[in-house]
């Protein structure tokens, strides 16, 4: 193959106003950095989704200031307002049904992005503690998911608080945060859109530039079928960037036509004492544990599938990368994804409108 001509370094950048003004911002803030080898084999959609995943978070990030300055989360009046954002508000209802479908794609994609990982042995020495960032952010992303749901403060999200005041029994004292105890003077929605909208983006944010910066550390994983011997055309990570950037919007215009063609509803202000929805298909998974065991199993089956994401690195510990060699491993993750999607099925046929 010809080799690829980085932009950043060619001859016509570098007599334009333009490649003066990167020079500068370079000297000063060390842009080049970004320009570190990527394989060939890393170009390609799969290898891709971590940046995918990226910019989710980014479309949620844009979308979610601007929600914010229209979204009261008074209890009070805090459905009202997702109403009046919706009809009364200038992009209002295309804002929401943005965020709305972003998180649901920053999660499958997050999800997508971590199978990925381990079908190609890619969490394996010395990027197991990358494999452990990336298990944090699905769980952040897990509960931003979550979070974002009880905001609308319709029948919905009241049942799903409820649902997390139960959970949050097993804590104990420790899960005080999670109750309306902690404070009588702020109302625990007022609490949960703090969450939803500063302490978990700003924690998965940290968790994206470590994940990066121990990308760029260790380097793009080698390709299981791809022998050690065998010699790759490299090309630099900016023009990587623009294939994800590139992809990026091929998922925002179709994330764009989601929100216009299918927006989110927002049911009527809650009612105490009675439960009748179902929850957003993300949860389906774990709906059953409730139904068989009673809504405190759901926290612990929720702990046990995160706790054994954790755990790949430190059970596959073998050198073996490629999938076929991996018998065990590959069976067990099979069996886990089988149940989950049964019980999600199962959800899906036995409970058509809720409990």
């Amino acid at each position: 193959m010809s080799a690829v001509v980085d932009p950043l370094e060619s001859p016509a950048r570098r007599r334009s106003r333009w490649g003066r003004f990167v020079d500068a911002v370079d000297e000063r803030m060390g842009i080049s950095a970004l320009r570190y080898d990527v394989p060939e084999h890393a170009n390609n959609l799969g290898w891709s989704l971590g940046g995918l995943t990226a910019v989710s978070f980014l479309t949620l990030l844009v979308t979610g200031v601007y929600i914010a300055q229209f979204y009261d989360p008074m209890p009070e009046v805090a459905n009202q307002s997702v109403r009046e954002l919706m009809t009364g508000v200038w992009l209002g209802s295309f804002a929401r049904g943005l965020h709305y479908w972003a998180a649901q794609a920053m999660f499958v994609l997050a999800l997508l992005h971590l199978f990925r990982v381990f079908l190609h042995g890619s969490f394996k020495k010395p990027r197991e503690g990358n494999w452990l960032v990336g298990v944090g952010m699905l769980l952040l992303t897990f509960l931003a998911v979550f979070t974002g749901t009880v905001l609308k403060w319709d029948q919905e999200a009241y049942e799903a608080l409820v649902h997390n005041l139960d959970i949050a029994e097993l804590l104990g004292g420790a899960g005080i945060w999670f109750t309306a105890d902690l404070s009588d003077r702020v109302p625990l929605l007022l609490r949960l859109y703090t969450a939803h909208a500063v302490i978990l983006p700003g924690l998965i944010l940290v968790l994206v530039v470590l994940h990066a910066l121990l990308v760029k550390r260790h380097k793009i994983s080698p390709h299981p079928s791809i022998p050690p011997t065998a010699t790759e055309d490299n090309e630099p990570f900016t023009n990587h960037l623009l294939r994800v950037g590139a992809f990026g919007l091929v998922l925002l215009a179709g994330l764009s036509a989601l929100a216009v063609l299918i927006p989110p509803v927002v049911g009527p202000t809650p009612v105490e004492g009675i439960e009748t929805t179902r929850p957003l298909w993300i949860f389906w998974w774990f709906f059953p544990f409730e139904q068989w065991f009673g809504v405190p199993s759901v926290g612990l089956a929720i702990a046990a599938v995160f706790l054994m994401l954790a755990a790949v690195p430190f059970l596959d510990r073998s050198d073996k990368r490629h999938w076929r060699e991996r018998k065990l491993a590959m069976t067990v993750v099979v069996l886990l994804v089988l149940t989950l999607l049964l019980m999600t099925a199962y959800v899906w046929v036995n409970n058509p409108k809720g409990h």
